[in-house]
């Protein structure tokens, strides 16, 4: 079987970002992916500006530490002061402008005013309390990499200099199918005239979700009869119009089971076994269309081994296809265990887990591949490499949701 880091190695090395770029406005951008470095159109601050609500003062004039100064002008943010003459002194506001012959600003706290005049009860330093023009950022420099994806804070900063639009990578088109004749979906059939043996399709939910929550444009063709004939059909269509095709179940080798062969039909598929639990099966591909093809992956369909599979695999794949650039693997966090797992497992576990109120980890007490309840429950999962078992007081690695689902 692979291990989680060559499944991954093989993955990323496959993966081929898209190159049609959108100049959309910075205001649409959240959660886009930059698609050419951004350079800062002019200096922030653009000038010498103050920090503080005070007075604009010379240092040399508050050398004494109690030095009384005229208060000879009012210099209110997006305001320009007129040059400060020795021996008085500007009463200044956060944001505004120092004023030419200012080489310090007081904190108001620091100073006692009395009708137009100011007592300064300290010695400034030279430059106290002033940001200097371009210390953030310089006129022509980068602030931005290709590459990125873009949150509030790279948004924030694109609109500090000015940048009203931003050229991104278009949207990850990605088309969704769900294989199995026992599934019914939620509204179309009621609990109580659910057939033997049929569940309802959550991996649908859970999948959209996962997908939207990444941008990506989504084309459902629902749940497909358990034929090969259909699954082929459905791939053709499928891989048209779209970047990446994911599927649901049918990823066995069972008579049942057609997303095999019917890829293999219509194009490549490598069948893996993973030593990952849960969600040792995967299958990854691609399906040919006009001119080139279309990704396939397909996960299993036991309902937390989709989900868990999706995290560890489909989102950094996902992430590449976007145009991300550098790590795309989640950050770990070393955790304090609050629990016993005496019995290793062979396979890497990513076990559903969440934060106790004293800071160490609870894990859920049943960690199998359908129940769902764990992953509402849980904070995220651990990595619990294969072989390993666990005693209280073990750190362990811990991998949150938050990393996890964005």
């Amino acid at each position: 079987m692979l291990t989680v880091r060559e499944a991954l190695e093989v993955l990323l090395a496959a993966a081929r970002p898209v190159t049609a770029i959108d100049t959309i406005p910075t205001l649409d951008a959240n959660g886009r992916v930059l698609a050419l470095d951004q350079l800062a159109t002019i200096d922030v601050p653009s000038a010498d500006n103050t920090q503080m609500d005070g007075y604009a003062v010379r240092a040399a004039d508050c050398a004494s530490g109690e030095a009384t100064l005229r208060v000879a002008q009012r210099i209110p943010a997006g305001h320009v002061g007129r040059p400060l003459e020795p021996g008085t002194a500007a009463r200044i506001f956060t944001g505004a402008l120092i004023p030419p012959g200012a080489d310090a600003v007081v904190m108001q706290e620091q100073c006692e005013a009395a009708g137009d005049s100011v007592t300064v009860r300290h010695t400034p330093a030279d430059g106290e309390w002033i940001r200097r023009k371009g210390e953030d950022i310089g006129a022509g420099s980068a602030i931005l990499r290709a590459g990125t994806r873009l949150r509030s804070q790279e948004l924030g900063l694109a609109a500090s200099v000015g940048l009203a639009t931003l050229p991104v990578h278009r949207r990850l088109r990605v088309a969704v199918f769900f294989t199995g004749d026992e599934l019914a979906m939620p509204g179309e059939v009621a609990a109580h005239d659910l057939p033997p043996g049929a569940i309802y399709n959550s991996n649908r939910f859970t999948l959209r979700a996962l997908l939207e929550s990444f941008g990506c444009e989504i084309t459902d063709f629902g749940i497909v009869p358990d034929t090969l004939a259909a699954t082929r059909a459905t791939l053709r269509d499928a891989a048209q119009a779209h970047d990446l095709i994911i599927t649901s179940g049918g990823v066995s080798v069972g008579e049942e089971d057609h997303i095999k062969p019917a890829v293999e039909a219509e194009g490549r598929l490598s069948m893996w076994q993973i030593a990952v639990k849960p969600g040792k099966p995967l299958a990854f591909g691609e399906v040919h269309r006009d001119g080139d093809n279309a990704f396939f992956i397909g996960l299993p369909g036991n309902p937390v081994s989709s989900f868990v599979t999706f995290l560890l695999f489909v989102r950094p794949f996902l992430l590449r296809l976007q145009g991300v650039r550098g790590p795309v693997e989640p950050r770990g966090y070393l955790v304090r265990a609050d629990f016993d797992l005496p019995k290793a497992d062979r396979r890497n576990e990513f076990l559903r887990a969440r934060i106790n109120a004293g800071g160490g980890l609870e894990l859920f007490a049943n960690q199998g591949s359908g129940v769902l309840t764990s992953t509402v429950w849980g904070d995220g999962l651990i990595d619990n490499p294969p072989g390993n078992a666990i005693a209280a007081g073990d750190l362990v690695r811990f991998i949150p949701f938050a990393e996890l689902q964005h």
